[in-house]
């Protein structure tokens, strides 16, 4: 192995990298064409981006990585594995109980990420003399064909980022920086005929390969999407009460993903069977307090009360009937709107025999619609 004294800026950048326990590091030209962001406008022009205003508004500034900072000319892509212990489809079975989206199940990765790339981004500038710039996810610019070109992996059907060495389990961080680095080389798209991503989606989200309609995706419907759900969507939701995993946990590439990962992405005890009655009651103290520095704090108690009292009407179980009857008189119109969905889904009868009264006093047309359907 090259000493300090005859190896390359790139040769060190990727053993501080490992150092800091980054698993995947890779440099990207900023130089010539970028046509990623021809498919961008053509994914919002589509409107398949949803309730994603910020995805049009900042399009222009993502259509080219040098947009966010023009002096930029080459991009370090660094990643962090996060492969679940177990496969996140068994918890789909277990209907009263909720489940979070693996990469949810712990620290928000912001959190982790964000103070070693500073420090990479610190030893880059002392090293170049270059200026640097750091990016987690939180800016307008587009990490995954970044680390494509970068050679960490390439994006799958599913428009997830795919590794030989992580599978579909990778977080992104990226720097920019004004110094010319010798990049590497892309990698080349290995999913061949496999259709197994697209097969499970359960809403049919991916309309073909490498095309997503985030409209239907359950990711964003119980993420970003405001307000009740569409009805031709909540039976597929099943139990997924923040995020879905299927079309990654599918993928062929997981098995070749190294059973480890960071000790800030251990799976919390508490995050990992979640007894949907007891979510059902959380207040909005409570649920900062259980989601703490986890990435389920971003969406709020609203919305995340009426994923979990969706996942209740896919129960099919009666004897969550006490619960919702609680959330019709919710603060939230979600939460009321989809507690009179589940209570009609589970218990008909009751929800019947309480339709006149709450149609004479409710007010918000979303939940008097669902009572509608309820009388």
């Amino acid at each position: 192995m090259a000493d300090a004294a005859t190896s390359t800026v790139e040769d060190r950048l990727k053993a501080h990298a490992r150092a800091l326990g980054f698993a995947h590091c890779g440099v990207a030209s900023l130089s010539g064409d970028w046509r990623h962001g021809d498919d961008l406008r053509q994914f919002v022009d589509l409107g398949l981006h949803g309730e994603m205003g910020w995805m049009a508004e900042t399009a222009d500034r993502r259509a080219h990585p040098r947009n966010m900072w023009p002096e930029a000319r080459s991009a370090i892509v660094l990643g962090l594995d996060y492969p679940p212990p177990e496969n996140p489809l068994d918890a789909l079975a277990h209907t009263n109980r909720g489940v979070i989206s693996a990469y949810a199940q712990n620290l928000d990765y912001h959190d982790v990420i964000k103070p070693r790339l500073k420090s990479m981004a610190r030893w880059l500038q002392g090293e170049t003399g270059a200026d640097v710039k750091v990016f987690v996810d939180t800016a307008p610019l587009m990490e995954k064909p970044l680390a494509m070109q970068a050679g960490l992996g390439w994006i799958g059907k599913q428009t997830v980022l795919i590794s030989r060495e992580g599978g579909a389990w990778t977080f992104l961080g990226v720097i920019l920086t004004a110094a010319d680095l010798s990049p590497d080389a892309p990698e080349a798209d290995h999913c061949g005929g496999c259709s197994r991503c697209i097969d499970i989606c359960p809403t049919a989200a991916i309309r073909a390969p490498y095309q997503l309609d985030a409209r239907l995706c359950i990711s964003y419907l119980t993420i970003e999407h405001k307000g009740p759900i569409a009805p031709a969507l909540r039976a597929q939701m099943g139990n997924r009460i923040y995020g879905c995993d299927d079309c990654l946990a599918v993928c062929p590439w997981n098995k070749f993903a190294a059973d480890a990962r960071e000790m800030a992405f251990e799976t919390r005890a508490d995050l990992r069977d979640l007894d949907l009655a007891a979510l059902s009651q959380l207040d909005d103290a409570t649920f900062r307090a259980l989601f703490r520095k986890s990435p389920v704090k971003r969406i709020g108690r609203d919305r995340f009360v009426r994923n979990v009292t969706i996942a209740i009407g896919n129960s099919q179980n009666a004897d969550f009937a006490a619960c919702l009857e609680a959330r019709l008189h919710d603060a939230a119109p979600e939460v009321r709107a989809m507690a009179a969905w589940a209570l009609h889904r589970i218990a008909p009868e009751r929800a019947a025999a309480l339709a006149p009264s709450i149609l004479s006093s409710e007010t918000d047309p979303d939940v008097r619609a669902e009572w509608g359907q309820a009388a």
